[in-house]
């Protein structure tokens, strides 16, 4: 039986549906991680999502991995070596963006002691779930995305608008967008209800 999987997926792309089904959505909680959907979304702005997956690679040997330390000391020498990159988006804002995002990232993980703790406030800790079945149905912005993008640009972030933000919500798993006949949406609901268990047995054993 064929598995069923949310209406945007292009099935005739493989890593496209490998992407489905192993990461989008899953909840993020590795700081790393979350600073590469983070990059990685800014510099889909005006593109596709697609587009940006194909050079996903690229982006990695880059950006040092996702490092956001390393990102924030990118100076101009580098920057015009970037530009010079063929395997990455070369737009200029977008690039100046993400290292000035990773040194607004540094900033947010020193005040709130991780990315992580931050931005899952928004969303009281628990990934907000949706009733989705048809590509209609799918939001493109949210009153948490629009908290979450004001408050990034407050402090500093740029290209993360309220689009922006959503897309990275339901990437890193802040929203589980898998749509209501979607085989990894029970799955990944699941396995985080499994996860907040053991996270409140190891904090209260009695």
């Amino acid at each position: 039986m064929e598995l069923k999987r949310c209406p945007w997926v292009d099935l005739k792309k493989p890593d496209y549906i490998a992407y489905h089904d192993l990461e989008w959505g899953v909840p993020v909680h590795d700081d790393r991680l979350m600073f590469e959907f983070l990059t990685l979304e800014s510099a889909q702005a005006g593109l596709s999502w697609y587009t940006v997956l194909r050079k996903r690679e690229n982006y990695r040997i880059a950006f040092a991995g996702f490092d956001p330390e390393t990102v924030a000391r990118f100076d101009d020498r580098k920057i015009e070596s970037l530009m010079q990159d063929k395997g990455i988006i070369r737009n200029r804002k977008k690039i100046e963006a993400a290292v000035n995002n990773a040194q607004k990232f540094i900033n947010v993980q020193e005040e709130f002691g991780s990315f992580d703790a931050y931005i899952w406030d928004f969303v009281n800790g628990k990934p907000v779930v949706n009733q989705l079945k048809t590509m209609a149905d799918y939001p493109v912005t949210s009153p948490e995305s629009d908290a979450l993008s004001k408050d990034m640009i407050r402090r500093g972030f740029k290209f993360i608008g309220s689009k922006i933000m959503y897309a990275h919500m339901e990437a890193a798993g802040l929203i589980n967008d898998h749509s209501l006949d979607c085989f990894r949406r029970p799955e990944i609901i699941s396995s985080y209800e499994s996860r907040a268990c053991e996270l409140h047995k190891a904090a209260d054993p009695e």
